[in-house]
């Protein structure tokens, strides 16, 4: 029987609903949930632009993967979710800096609106150490 694992971590903001910041899967993959440009440290969104919002969204997804045992690295595949399609270009501009060589599979769709009215949403399934 396949065995789960909550993760939680200070490093990243709190869940702001009912959901795990992770879950890992057998000690082999963890899921995460989305992450927004909450700073963790006062649980207030930051950046006004798509830019500055994905990066404090990266910042936040790799705290709950190393939380979990993983790394950017590892990560497998992302679901990125854009109130905008046009800032498309701008968001794929920070996500290469930190995804760069052998960039995960990846699916980017428009949403109507995202909590807290954030700009862009990342989730990831990646390998656990």
């Amino acid at each position: 029987m396949a065995k789960r694992e909550v993760v939680s971590t200070g490093e990243a903001p709190a869940a702001i609903g009912p959901y795990s910041q992770g879950v890992v899967v057998s000690g082999e993959l963890v899921f995460t949930a989305g992450q927004i440009a909450i700073d963790p440290a006062t649980g207030e969104m930051v950046g006004s632009t798509v830019e500055e919002q994905t990066r404090r969204v990266l910042l936040n997804l790799k705290a709950v993967l190393e939380a979990a045992g993983s790394a950017l690295e590892r990560v497998v595949k992302t679901t990125v979710y854009l109130r905008s399609m046009d800032d498309f270009q701008a968001m794929n501009a920070v996500y290469s800096e930190f995804f760069g060589v052998a960039p995960p599979a990846r699916s980017a769709v428009e949403v109507a609106r995202l909590p807290k009215d954030a700009l862009v949403e990342i989730e990831a399934v990646a390998l656990v150490d």
